[in-house]
């Protein structure tokens, strides 16, 4: 696609990267991103992702705005308490940037509409916080064949790896089944640092970034671990699991199954 004078401004700084260039950012703009939560992650990598100029962000989230999210949930303001999620988001976004078309679902993602609302993007980021959902977005990704940008946090840490369905280990691969309800402590009982959501958030969406454009390496069979307190960023390699009920040689999920979940996942390592 051509870009315009005002689109190669804005876009100047991408475009003066020979990872990038104009060939890219082109790219960028007629690419299409499903961001699956309107929340702590979701925030910043809607965010960011409409900055780069990603041309079509899908938003799913069924929620309104609370006061207690805005402690981390950038996209929204205070003026946005009691609004739907996805409506505050798609304001946002536009104000930032009106190349970027935004579609709204507000929903919840379930096993009866989640192939019907993914089949249309790219790439699906995971911007949950809940287990049921990691789960079945996991599954959709394999089932679908799409790239999916899975992130979790809690507390002072987080976690990111990609996976690409056919090539990589998705979720299942590292943890076969939900744990039982109450194992995992909630939002409310365990808190977390707002900022954790930001740092965790952006690295999903340069993740998206890399995918889209084909440039540097990934985070394919690695859980990339974030430990604000220390400092530390950790490296986890991983490997497919031929006996993965989802993605294995012989897999037993072949279709889409709702889960029911405590509210908060906890980053941890397999």
């Amino acid at each position: 696609m051509e870009m315009t004078e005002e689109q190669i401004l804005r876009y100047s700084r991408h475009i003066l990267l020979p990872e990038v260039g104009g060939a890219g950012q082109a790219k960028l703009l007629s690419s299409s991103v499903l961001v699956i939560g309107a929340g702590g992650l979701g925030s910043p990598v809607a965010l960011y992702l409409a900055a780069a100029g990603v041309g079509h962000i899908g938003i799913v989230d069924m929620d309104r705005v609370d006061l207690s999210n805005l402690q981390r949930q950038i996209i929204h303001r205070t003026g946005d308490v009691g609004r739907p999620k996805v409506t505050s988001a798609k304001e946002k976004i536009t104000s930032l940037n009106p190349d970027v078309r935004v579609t709204e679902h507000p929903m919840q993602l379930m096993a009866e509409n989640a192939q019907q609302i993914a089949s249309g993007y790219e790439i699906l980021v995971d911007g949950t916080d809940n287990f049921a959902a990691k789960f079945l977005i996991n599954d959709l990704a394999v089932l679908l064949g799409k790239p999916l940008v899975h992130a979790g946090i809690l507390r002072f840490v987080g976690q990111v790896m990609s996976i690409f369905p056919g090539q990589s280990a998705c979720y299942r691969c590292l943890f076969r089944d939900p744990p039982p309800a109450g194992a995992v402590p909630t939002c409310s009982e365990a808190g977390i640092l707002g900022v954790i959501a930001g740092v965790i958030g952006t690295i999903q969406a340069t993740e998206v970034l890399k995918i889209l454009l084909g440039r540097g390496d990934v985070l394919s069979d690695r859980l990339l671990t974030y430990d604000a307190l220390p400092v530390t960023f950790r490296n986890v390699r991983v490997k497919r699991n031929p006996r993965c009920p989802v993605c294995g040689d012989h897999p037993t999920i072949t279709e889409l199954h709702d889960y029911e979940q405590p509210v908060c996942i906890t980053p941890a390592l397999p």
